[in-house]
């Protein structure tokens, strides 16, 4: 049988498919997940975290606030329904009526600043990514550079 030949063969799992892995392999793994988890608790410690959370709990408890939220969602329902009847004046009259409540719900001060601890949250978590990829694509070019051109400095 060839290569070809067992790859369309029902499916069915075969052993030498199923990867492997040494005990130092998934204790390095363990580890990664470990130093992960540790990074993601440091962060819970940032004072964008704290504030967000913070702010979280401020729109939780603030009738006006939920009251605009409710009235937003019950709007966006109507708007599917009006869809489906395919009543586009209805649509964009409802449409309407959710920017001006969104607009209300954004001068309410904890809103905005909730919403901009969200984009600072979001862009820290980019840095924190971006700052692994970078970390690894130059460990990664260095060995491969070092491994393609060996130094004649021994």
């Amino acid at each position: 049988m060839s290569h070809c030949d067992h790859d369309h063969n029902d499916n069915q799992p075969h052993k030498y498919d199923v990867p492997e892995f040494t005990n130092t392999e998934m204790i390095v793994r363990e580890d990664i997940l470990a130093k992960a988890k540790e990074l993601a608790n440091l962060l819970t410690t940032s004072n964008e975290v704290q504030f967000y959370q913070k702010a979280e709990k401020q729109i939780a408890s603030n009738t006006e606030i939920q009251t605009l939220i409710s009235s937003i969602k019950k709007k966006q329902k109507e708007i599917v329904a009006f869809e489906t009847f395919q009543n586009e004046k209805m649509v964009k009259k409802i449409e309407g009526e959710i920017e001006q409540l969104q607009d209300q719900l954004d001068e309410i001060p904890i809103v905005s600043e909730f919403k901009q601890t969200q984009e600072d949250i979001n862009y820290l978590l980019q840095l924190v990514m971006s700052v692994v990829r970078d970390t690894i694509s130059e460990k990664i070019n260095v060995e491969a550079g070092a491994t393609e051109a060996p130094s004649s400095c021994d």
